[in-house]
C-alpha cells in the first residue's frame, strides 16, 4: 500500500490542517515530547533539507545509518510508539507552539511545491541519494506518525 502523495497539494494541504488543529494544550497519546517540541522536531526533516544547519554524518556513522536505519525511515512500515530518535532530532528544551506550527507549514508547503521532480534522486543528509517515493514515505510517515502522537 502506498503512503497518500505528499507532493500533492491536496495530501499536502490535510497536513497542514491537522498541524492548525493543534494547540499549546493539546497532550500526546504516547511519548515524552509537549507539542511544542513535537513540531520543532518534525521540522529537524526539512532543516536538513533546506538551511544546512545540521552536520552531515560521516565514515562508520553513515554506513551504519545507510545499512541498519534507512529502510526503517523510508519503508512504509509505520514507526513503533516510543522508537529512539536521532541525537539532531531530540527536543529537551520549550518550544513555542505557534512558531514552529509556521516554521513546519512553511517547510511543507515548500517541499510540496518544488514537487516530485526536485526530490526524485537527490541526496538526503543521512542517507545519500533517495526515490521520489523514499522522501514521500520519509516526509509523510514522520509527519503522520507524530500528528497521530497528538490525536490529529
Amino acid at each position: 500500500m502506498a503512503l497518500p502523495d505528499i507532493f500533492s497539494k491536496t495530501v499536502a494541504d490535510e497536513i497542514i490542517g491537522r498541524i492548525k488543529a493543534l494547540t499549546p494544550t493539546t497532550q500526546p497519546k504516547w511519548g515524552k515530547m509537549n507539542v511544542g517540541q513535537m513540531l520543532a522536531h518534525c521540522c529537524v526533516t526539512y532543516e536538513m533539507i533546506y538551511d544546512n544547519k545540521h552536520p552531515a554524518p560521516k565514515g562508520m556513522m553513515k554506513l551504519m545509518l545507510k545499512l541498519l536505519v534507512k529502510n526503517a525511515v523510508v519503508s512504509e512500515k509505520p514507526y513503533k510508539h516510543n522508537s529512539r530518535t536521532a541525537p539532531a532530532f531530540l527536543m529537551t528544551t520549550e518550544k513555542e507552539v505557534n512558531k514552529e506550527k509556521e516554521r513546519l507549514i512553511g517547510y511543507l508547503t515548500k517541499t510540496q511545491q518544488l514537487g516530485h521532480k526536485e526530490f526524485d534522486g537527490k541526496a538526503s543528509l543521512s542517507f545519500g541519494n533517495l526515490t521520489v517515493t523514499e522522501w514521500n514515505n520519509m516526509f509523510y510517515k514522520h509527519l503522520n506518525h507524530h500528528l497521530l502522537q497528538f490525536g490529529v
